[in-house]
């Protein structure tokens, strides 16, 4: 691994771990990324910035013809002539949507060849020629999101004020497809719930033949308005935000097919009882594909779509009694034609090709990376009963890369670690991240043989994870303990600091050096710090994802449980715990405080959600129902309930509630009316407000001093001294 100096006047030695952590991003500034395989197998193309401590992206080549050698392809500095970006409002919430705090050029999209790249830079919108090495600016009504070239490379569509827009690749012929016919209305772009919960991030598709686009119609008309104000800027207008929150309208989304003169057909399905679009694939290997979903999540379809009539036809239809999960790379079609998916059957979830199920409960398969002629490339982990087996749980917080056909089912990735991959024909770029070592190593592999490691700049941290994989409690529930580096058995227990997030989509137990850096630096404040994952988390079983139906309670006890679990084993001060946690984990450090005082003692609660009829539609509803038909389930998951704090807190442990102003997920009146709940009954807390801040903390004053504040409330709380 290659790592740079800091271009900041202070160098990375001379930085505390807060600030350090906070001007790297968490040590992810400079790693490769967001890589593209050629269908030729003679390029790699991936984003990467200068230096660990450089926020911009570079649009990277690695010619795996000419010697494995890099080349730059575009430069964000360079195309902008050093002027700063300026971003629009819809470009800050995609970002927002998918977490992204960096950079320059932080996505890209490719032609089938992977000669021509698309990007936006500052609203308005590049290409690159992979091969000759070159890029410019195409003329374009702006501000652009979203640019993919056709697969032919001829064209770039793109989306630009709620307009679906097509431009030639040489800068010719810009023109609208689809026009949004008012201000609530966008063509090609995801909706919220669609970016934020199903993990669609795009809205328009282009034809294998490049001679039509698929393109989403989103109309938020109906959908509640939130304001989002800036209460440190009382001149500010508040911002307007359409918010689906549970139990009240979505967006309407329909999907229509558009020829390149602009003529358009509907593509028709029962969008009453299926209205989420989740996902849309269209290869040359078999008609276009969607996937859609009842609101209760209980029941969806895959639809195969005529191009020249917009009918659908049902191909598949799936079932479950507490909801079906959205992943990675499926549905889609093999070269033969058969349908790939990922499903939930006998305990398991399995990956299945036309009619037959090609694993079993061994595995439990997280994601299709790629499908081949031959065989199906998947990101899986160890399944509940191949974990029940393993003595010592040697595969804890494992995730490897298998690949899988009718003959059997073959590991590609090795040793322990997170893996994860890209691969296109024989060629496959292999991330893996290890739990003896920083970073992540990326390796580009040829018929499974290395050619080359692709350089990382990031910084690597000063601290030194002291990290143990095990599981506490008759659950056996997938715990990670971090001890302080210079601990000693005869140091006697330590207060214990449990560090969850303790829900959906929320794994936290990783066997990743990095996962782990944040709570190893709480440990070295003199703690010990446990990371559980419970019921509910993801990489165990479908069972255990959903064993939360309507009781997000049960995470809090699998919190207790493995804390009580791993304290024969580790030196553990009952008498003194606290948890910390954002979002969910915020939620369930506020819970573990005002339900379990008897077990903890103080808790931090970062943007926790507080009361679940403010939080979106397709998350909430998928766990809880509908607030109209389950109002007691919603109350008794609520923290702010009347109930729960008529019974809360005997004794009232500290709080401290943290909430950015900004915040469009999570919003802020989330934090208040447990703010106003807590004093009605008495209950002392802190409320520490961030001005500016969405549900990312990306600024690196706000993001160290988080971390400093934190640390300084427990020593209080807890009655601990002060360094």
């Amino acid at each position: 691994m290659t790592t740079t100096a800091s271009r900041h006047p202070e160098a990375p030695g001379a930085l505390s771990f807060p600030r350090h952590s906070a001007r790297t991003q968490r040590f992810t500034l400079g790693a490769p990324r967001a890589f593209t395989i050629a269908p030729d197998g003679e390029r790699v193309v991936f984003l990467r910035s200068a230096g660990g401590t450089e926020r911009s992206n570079r649009l990277w080549v690695l010619d795996l013809a000419e010697g494995a050698a890099e080349r730059l392809a575009a430069d964000p500095d360079a195309l902008l002539g050093g002027r700063g970006e300026r971003l629009s409002a819809q470009e800050r919430a995609r970002r927002e949507r998918s977490r992204e705090g960096s950079a320059g050029i932080v996505a890209y999209a490719t032609d089938a060849a992977v000669e021509l790249a698309a990007f936006a830079l500052s609203g308005r919108l590049f290409t690159a020629e992979l091969r000759a090495g070159t890029a410019r600016e195409l003329p374009a009504r702006g501000p652009v999101l979203d640019p993919r070239p056709s697969p032919d490379g001829r064209h770039v569509a793109y989306v630009a004020r709620g307009a679906l827009r097509v431009v030639g690749a040489e800068g010719e012929d810009d023109r609208a497809l689809a026009e949004p016919e008012s201000s609530e209305v966008t063509y090609g772009l995801a909706e919220f719930i669609a970016a934020e919960e199903m993990s669609r991030s795009r809205g328009h598709w282009w034809s294998p033949d490049s001679d039509r686009l698929l393109v989403a119609r989103a109309d938020e008309s109906d959908v509640r308005r939130w304001w989002i104000a800036d209460p440190a800027n009382p001149g500010e207008e508040p911002v307007r935000v359409a918010y689906p929150a549970a139990g009240t309208p979505n967006a309407e989304v329909r999907l229509f097919l558009y020829a390149l003169d602009g003529a358009r057909t509907e593509i028709v399905w029962d969008r009453a009882r299926h209205p989420y679009l989740a996902r849309v694939h269209w290869s040359a290997d078999g008609a276009p594909l969607l996937l859609v979903q009842a609101r209760d999540q209980r029941t969806q379809l895959h639809l195969a779509v005529d191009p020249e009539t917009g009918a659908t036809r049902t191909v598949h239809v799936d079932e479950d009694p507490d909801w079906l999960e959205l992943l990675p790379g499926g549905p889609a079609w093999a070269p033969d034609g058969r349908l790939v998916r990922i499903a939930d059957e006998g305990g398991a979830r399995v990956l299945a090709v036309g009619d037959r199920t090609l694993t079993g409960p061994q595995l439990q398969v997280r994601a299709v990376l790629d499908i081949g002629d031959s065989d199906v490339l998947i990101s899986a982990s160890a399944g509940e009963k191949a974990s029940a087996a393993a003595a010592g749980a040697p595969e804890t917080g494992e995730i490897h890369v298998y690949r899988v056909n009718e003959l059997g089912t073959e590991r590609v990735s090795d040793g322990a670690g997170v893996h994860s991959a890209v691969r296109s024909g024989a060629v496959t770029v292999l991330s893996s991240a290890r739990p003896d070592r920083p970073g992540t190593v990326v390796r580009v592999l040829r018929d499974g043989r290395e050619l080359v490691k692709i350089a990382s700049y990031a910084d690597e941290p000063r601290l030194a994870v002291r990290l143990r994989l095990t599981q506490g409690g008759a659950r056996r529930i997938p715990c990670a303990v971090l001890l302080p580096a210079h601990y000693q058995e005869s140091d006697g227990p330590l207060p214990v600091l449990m560090d969850p997030y303790g829900g959906p989509h929320g794994q936290r137990v990783l066997a990743a050096h990095n996962a782990h850096l944040a709570s190893q630096w709480f440990a070295d404040q003199g703690f010990a710090v446990v990371v559980a994952d419970g019921r509910g988390t993801p990489g165990r079983s479908p069972a255990w994802e959903k064993a939360i139906r309507d009781d997000f309670t049960l995470a809090l006890d699998d919190q207790i449980e493995a804390l009580h679990g791993l304290a024969g084993a580790y030196p553990l001060d009952l008498g003194r715990v606290a948890m910390r946690g954002w979002s969910f984990g915020g939620y369930l450090s506020a819970l573990a405080v005002l339900r379990r005082p008897d077990v903890f003692h103080a808790g931090i609660a970062g943007a926790p959600v507080t009361d679940w009829e403010l939080y979106d539609t397709h998350y909430t509803e998928r766990y809880l129902g509908l607030p109209s038909s389950n109002p007691d389930v919603y109350a008794a998951n609520s923290l702010v309930a009347a109930g729960e704090l008529t019974q809360a807190a005997t004794p009232a442990r500290p709080l401290m509630v943290i909430h950015g102003m900004a915040d469009d997920n999570v919003v802020v009146a989330h934090t208040l009316r447990l703010s106003s709940a807590l004093l009605a009954a008495g209950h002392p807390h802190e409320v520490l407000p961030l001005t500016g801040v969405t549900h990312m903390t990306p600024q690196e004053q706000v993001a160290e001093n988080l971390l400093l504040l934190q640390v300084d409330f427990l020593r209080r709380s807890l009655e601990l001294p002060r360094k």
